[in-house]
């Protein structure tokens, strides 16, 4: 198949920076000026295993490049399919790639990757840091915008730009969860250090000792008295104090349930799975839901999927020819599920037996290739050869012929 040539230069003028031009940063350059208390999406444990979690759910998927017949779409294998499926670059595979493009959108808001073509032909995707990525716009005409990458500027038809949640006024830019987690975060930050502060706190003592003295007691002098009165040289043995010299009483320390630390944490974790879109139970929170597993797939996921695969299509020159991802391999159905959904779809001549070994992930059996339909499993050409069917006939002639 012929590809685009999207990635040679064009000989129009292209946006720089001038006077009217706008620049907009991808990442800030100026992270360590910011005041203290800011905590960045990437130092949160929290943020970072929804968004793991997320992109690496989606690069699991295969990509799979269709093409439409009047029959039904198709899949087509050929060096762009191989290219985007397996080998996108010399470094990656596709489990990586596209793992790094869903983390970069959802904590940066884009991604950008630049084709490598050699003799017209694609052979190699590769990532851009976006630590040195920059977009400039025209400020009379946003949508006419250049991506600065190593002081070069490039259209957006030379690279592939992935987007994520676009700006409500630049349309072309992605934002990320930056505003919206800002004050949760910082307050999982808070807890954690709390916490850590509170179990490494030397002022929990369960015993107290409640002296009868008119001065305070030095370090020292409590210490003589320690030796003195509290130190026995067999433990065992029980202290023998004069009575009223020392009144002992337990007390209860504070514990992380009595400063409400859990509940306050737990509510932060539902408000981070609420805003990412993520089943909270992904962050330890409630209970496991194959439900609710099964819709985070269909929503969220297939979301994300669905930017990556339109964008990708960029490579396609053929009006006809599509990337898509396959979820299937990740919805929560065990295998008698996933059988009795093979043994449905094999009685109604829907499905072949040897597509259905595929589901399971069985090796095909070349016994298995035809379809069979009826509750004997008759060949579809054999149908006629039914004696019972025949006999029918028969009886139904003799009848009539009465």
């Amino acid at each position: 198949m012929g590809i685009r040539d999207y990635f040679k230069r064009s000989t129009e003028p292209q946006p720089t920076a001038t006077s009217n031009t706008v620049g907009y940063f991808m990442k800030s350059d100026i992270e360590s000026a910011i005041v203290g208390g800011y905590t960045k999406l990437s130092d949160s444990p929290e943020v970072t295993t929804a968004i793991n979690t997320v992109a690496d759910l989606v690069s699991n998927m295969t990509i799979q490049l269709m093409k439409n017949s009047e029959k039904g779409d198709t899949r087509v294998k050929n060096e762009l399919s191989r290219l985007v499926d397996i080998a996108p670059n010399a470094y990656q595979t596709r489990k990586s790639f596209i793992f790094w493009i869903v983390k970069s959108m959802m904590l940066n808001g884009d991604a950008v990757v630049m084709p490598i073509t050699r003799s017209g032909a694609i052979k190699e995707l590769r990532p851009l840091p976006a630590s040195k990525i920059r977009f400039y716009y025209d400020a009379d005409d946003e949508f006419n915008y250049a991506i600065r990458y190593k002081n070069k500027n490039y259209t957006p038809e030379d690279l592939l730009h992935f987007v994520l949640n676009p700006d409500e006024n630049l349309a072309f830019m992605g934002t990320s969860y930056k505003v919206n987690l800002n004050d949760v975060t910082h307050n999982l930050k808070q807890a954690s250090a709390t916490k850590r502060s509170f179990m490494s706190s030397e002022y929990m003592p369960s015993l107290v000792m409640m002296v009868d003295s008119d001065a305070d007691l030095d370090e020292d002098e409590r210490e003589k008295f320690e030796e003195k009165y509290l130190k026995r040289k067999d433990k065992n043995k029980p202290l023998l104090l004069p009575d009223g010299l020392v009144k002992f009483e337990t007390i209860k320390p504070l514990t992380l349930e009595d400063l409400a630390i859990h509940e306050s944490v737990k509510v932060d974790k539902e408000t981070v799975a609420s805003i990412l879109g993520i089943p909270s139970f992904v962050l330890g929170v409630g209970t496991y839901s194959k439900d609710e597993w099964n819709n985070f797939i269909n929503t969220k996921i297939m979301s994300i999927a669905q930017i990556i695969q339109q964008t990708l299509n960029k490579l396609i020159v053929e009006p006809d020819m599509y990337f898509t991802f396959n979820p299937r391999s990740l919805y929560n159905y065990s295998l008698v599920e996933q059988v009795n959904a093979i043994t449905a779809l094999v009685k109604v001549n829907t499905l072949r037996r040897n597509e259905g070994r595929n589901w399971l992930g069985l090796a095909p059996d070349s016994e298995m290739d035809d379809l069979i339909v009826l509750e004997n499993y008759l060949l579809q050409q054999d149908l006629s050869k039914q004696g019972k069917l025949n006999n029918d006939v028969e009886i139904d002639d003799e009848k009539g012929g009465e």
